[in-house]
């Protein structure tokens, strides 16, 4: 539930700041309006194609990740122990190789 939570906080701070930048760039572009010249033209419509693709791609990972964390969330309930001992195997096995490369 904890990182259904943080994933929340997480996605609310970057969709601050898509929205930030997708609203600095929209000024941007209307600022450049009256400027003709086909090099503006073309810089505004890769600009707003990417700001299009930026926001559908940032939904499309939040979704994944929604749904990763939520997987993980059950499958943590349904084996509890199991994921006990998978996460002391991989406390050790990170430890071992810290030990290791901090005695270099």
């Amino acid at each position: 539930m904890r990182t259904l939570h943080r994933m929340d906080r997480c996605k609310r701070a970057v969709t601050h700041d898509l929205s930030a930048l997708s609203e600095d760039m929209r000024d941007l572009m209307s600022v450049t309006a009256d400027i003709a010249g086909d090099e503006i033209q073309q810089v505004r419509r890769r600009l707003s194609s990417t700001l299009a693709s930026g926001k559908e791609v940032s939904g499309r990972l939040y979704g994944k990740a929604a749904h990763a964390a939520r997987t993980a969330g059950l499958a943590v309930r349904e084996h509890p122990y199991q994921s006990i001992g998978v996460a002391l195997a991989v406390s050790a096995l990170m430890g071992t190789l810290w030990a290791r490369r901090s005695d270099r």
